[in-house]
């Protein structure tokens, strides 16, 4: 069997990119031959197929006429077009999966498969279909607006950093998609939360969506038990992702505990400038040395204040073995256990999680209850072999002209 996996980046840089790897690693052990397709970059992994890349797209920087071309293969890139048909003709897949296909390879690929009689998965690492901005944010509140297709609403509220600008170049890349019906496309949507599961369904067919929880494989992570006494958190220092909220919680509470900040972002500069007693900015930590910094921490908070889907950070940590303080936004209340795996609060209330801080920062035996507790929970419900075989599953529900042959890579896998 042979799958093509499209994502922009064929490198590790976030959630999306964990769990592409991870998939890529299960189906390349299983015998089933993995066609890469990307944009040329140079942190990419190497791959035979990298002569198919796109070319490099930044599409933030450069002078107004590059913007203006930038912003214009974001909206419907002929390039990815052109060189996914010539990888397509030249190594005929059974199936693509895609993944972060948006603004560098556009969802406009998609037909290019299905105009060849390939089936398309698309897994929603974010509400983009649904949403011009992927937040599904509108100030502090959820919005909703967008979520039947309708997406004026982008242009109406600035939606985009306020820039009109910005927010009209959204509209127009979702009305064209919308237009070559790319999305209507795709035979199956991989939903990795209820949240996400709910928002999309309100456009598409909801037989057409599958809930499919990211995985973690437990079996390479051992909850050392190692305690450090300092709070951890992992992500962008970007809108959103609520870093602020956290520092001034640890900051109301007399920073009386290590706080590292593990991550890097355009908040960073006046981040570092505001917060500095007892306060570690670590940059961006991958691999084993995030994994360590993980395992040595107390407890890790997720204070993300735009929805998040099935954040990695939270399922890594209960794996690690640790408790987590969360925020009660998007598919996150769907993994953790409220009070059993750890603590969730309402976004932005510094207040809230400074209380939580507190008690288990002065608990260290109910650290390790809830840690524990979120080990378990992961083992049972969010590990990378139960992923893996309900993605074959989605594979073979689209391939039954081969099923015996996905069934054998599955069985092979599982023996």
């Amino acid at each position: 069997m042979k799958v093509l996996l499209a994502n922009k980046y064929l490198f590790n840089n976030g959630g999306a990119e964990t769990v592409l790897f991870q998939e890529r690693a299960f189906l390349t052990d299983s015998g089933v031959e993995v066609i890469d397709f990307a944009m040329q970059h140079e942190r990419n992994i190497e791959s035979p197929y990298s002569t198919h890349f796109v070319s490099r797209q930044d599409y933030r920087n450069g002078g107004y006429l590059s913007k203006i071309r930038g912003a214009l293969a974001l909206i419907h890139s002929r390039e990815a077009v052109s060189k996914l048909a010539s990888l397509i003709d030249e190594t005929r897949p059974d199936l693509m999966h895609c993944h972060n296909i948006y603004h560098q390879l556009t969802p406009s690929i998609v037909g290019v498969a299905k105009s060849r009689g390939i089936p398309v998965v698309l897994t929603l690492h974010d509400t983009k279909p649904v949403c011009p901005v992927h937040t599904r944010a509108l100030g502090n509140q959820l919005c909703s607006l967008c979520l039947t297709g309708g997406f004026h609403h982008v242009l109406t509220h600035r939606c985009s950093d306020g820039s009109l600008a910005q927010s009209a170049t959204l509209y127009l890349e979702a009305v064209t998609q919308q237009w070559l019906g790319s999305y209507e496309k795709v035979d199956r949507f991989i939903a990795p939360s209820r949240f996400m599961q709910d928002s999309v369904s309100r456009r598409f067919s909801p037989d057409r969506t599958v809930l499919l929880y990211n995985g973690v494989d437990v079996r390479n992570i051992s909850p050392r038990g190692r305690d450090k006494g300092y709070v951890l958190y992992c992500g962008r220092l970007a809108p959103g992702k609520g870093a602020e909220t956290l520092l001034r919680a640890h900051q109301a509470a007399g920073c009386p505990w290590p706080l590292v900040i593990a991550g890097t972002g355009p908040l960073t500069d006046d981040l570092k400038s505001r917060f500095v007693r007892n306060v570690q900015f670590a940059g961006h930590l991958s691999g084993d040395t995030l994994s360590t910094t993980i395992a040595e921490a107390s407890v890790v908070v997720v204070p993300s204040e735009w929805c998040e889907n099935c954040p990695m950070s939270v399922l890594e940590a209960m794996a690690q073995g640790k408790a987590v303080i969360a925020t009660r936004i998007g598919g996150v209340p769907e993994l953790m256990n409220d009070r059993e795996t750890g603590y969730l609060f309402e976004p932005g209330n510094a207040d809230e999680l400074r209380t939580h801080l507190e008690c288990l920062m002065g608990d260290g035996e109910l650290r390790a209850q809830m840690g524990a507790a979120g080990r378990i929970r992961v083992e049972r419900h969010f590990s990378l072999e139960k992923h893996n075989a309900e993605l074959m599953a989605v594979y073979r529900s689209l391939l039954p002209g081969r099923t015996s042959v996905v069934a054998a890579v599955h069985g092979a896998r599982s023996s």
